[in-house]
């Protein structure tokens, strides 16, 4: 598995070296005062896509902000490739089908973590607003797992 996840990491590297090489031409910055979340409803998870496009192939960076007490219930993710860093606030984190309070372990912010393909999984802003970074392949999508 620490194998399996080590060249996930690698994998992601490479690709993020051989995009930026593609782009030399270009390139996108982003300061905090230009970072603006959208999100369809108020407590709902915001978002904004900071390079690339999620919904294509090709490497993309986005970012979300769940709102304190948000439940995310069990889904999983297509991305060849997705990596997950926690930026602010205590994201609870669960592998599995069913939502389980009991299986979740807090990663607070610096945490690093990457996701398999279709690896189901849920999450919590238990103790309020939580933001984290998506870097991933796509192309990307959610599909929630019935309960």
């Amino acid at each position: 598995m620490r194998v399996r996840s080590g060249l996930l990491v690698l994998w992601a590297a490479l690709v993020a070296t051989l995009a930026y090489a593609q782009g030399t031409d270009t390139s996108v910055l982003k300061l905090p005062q230009d970072i603006e979340f959208k999100g369809p409803l108020a407590g709902a998870p915001q978002t904004v896509v900071l390079y690339g496009d999620p919904s294509k192939p090709g490497m993309f960076v986005t970012r979300v902000k769940f709102s304190a007490g948000w439940k995310d219930m069990p889904h999983w993710h297509p991305d060849e490739v997705r990596t997950v860093v926690v930026l602010s606030g205590t994201f609870y984190f669960a592998s599995g089908e069913k939502w389980d309070e009991s299986k979740f372990k807090p990663y607070p912010a610096g945490t690093f973590y990457s996701e398999p393909p279709r690896a189901p999984h849920y999450t919590w802003a238990k103790d309020g607003e939580v933001i984290i970074q998506v870097t991933g392949v796509g192309p990307s999508g959610k599909t929630f797992i019935p309960q």
